[in-house]
């Protein structure tokens, strides 16, 4: 019998510990409140630290330090009320920046986005419901499955060779179609609403909005010479590397949140 393709090697680590992570995600996010909150400071904080073994591979202990002061900071924040909390955001990439000797301007702009992505995805789920985190983790999920399989399937010209070499515009395209007949779902059934161009182009923009946070760790990957961000995850490496996505994703809904008046619901 021949052997599977190399391309298809990851797949059974990939599909095991994705599903793991799918029952542990969906509990937290159907429970919602501090379940989701613990989940989502556990998760940014172990991605601050595998952010600082990327810069300071040697330097894991001070990396665990960084994380455990913005697991206490960011619940320090959910806790509280006022927008002044939101400074303490430049806590962690402040100290972090200052104890680095290399990359200070990249640990800090990283650390900062993983944070504010962080906080963002619980307010999102406490502002505006289930259905809503629901969809943009539906739209998440369905763009980096589609990408996987029509990138392999059907493969052709790369997206930004340069950037993320594996990307290829087939997988791109078939993740913002992916994206769309979920957004096309929510809006037929869940009742979503969106003021610009309905919900279909909203998850579209969603989609790309994933998919250059993928490729922006992917960068700090290339620019830091290791493959994964760290070796945590069997078939996926890191926190980092499975969540690159969904921080793409909150950062974008904060600001069309803000900007546009979304989301809404009929």
């Amino acid at each position: 019998m021949a052997a599977p393709s190399s391309k298809w090697a990851d797949l059974g680590p990939r599909a095991l510990s994705a599903a793991l992570m799918v029952a542990l995600g969906s509990a937290a996010v159907v429970a919602g409140g501090v379940w989701f909150q613990m989940l989502a400071v556990f998760v940014t904080a172990v991605m601050v630290w595998e952010l600082w073994t990327m810069i300071e591979p040697g330097g894991a202990t001070r990396g665990m330090l960084l994380a455990a002061l913005v697991a206490s900071v960011m619940s320090g924040q959910l806790a509280a009320t006022g927008d002044y909390w939101l400074l303490l955001f430049l806590v962690a990439p402040v100290a972090g920046a200052l104890a680095t000797t290399r990359e200070r301007g990249t640990f800090f702009g990283f650390a900062l986005g993983v944070q504010v992505a962080g906080w963002g995805l619980v307010s999102f789920r406490e502002a505006y419901g289930f259905e809503w985190i629901l969809w943009l983790i539906g739209v998440v999920v369905v763009t980096d499955v589609a990408g996987y399989f029509a990138g392999r399937l059907v493969g052709g010209p790369k997206f930004w060779p340069r950037v993320s070499p594996k990307k290829t515009w087939a997988g791109t395209t078939a993740g913002w179609a992916g994206a769309a007949v979920v957004g096309a779902l929510f809006e037929a059934w869940g009742g979503l609403t969106a003021p610009v161009g309905g919900i279909v182009l909203l998850s579209v923009l969603l989609s790309l909005a994933s998919q250059m946070g993928d490729i922006a760790e992917s960068a700090l990957k290339r620019r830091m010479g290791v493959k994964d961000s760290s070796q945590l995850i069997p078939g996926h490496g890191g926190l980092f590397d499975r969540f690159d996505a969904l921080l793409g994703a909150s950062l974008f809904m904060l600001v069309a949140s803000a900007l546009l008046g979304v989301p809404g619901q009929g």
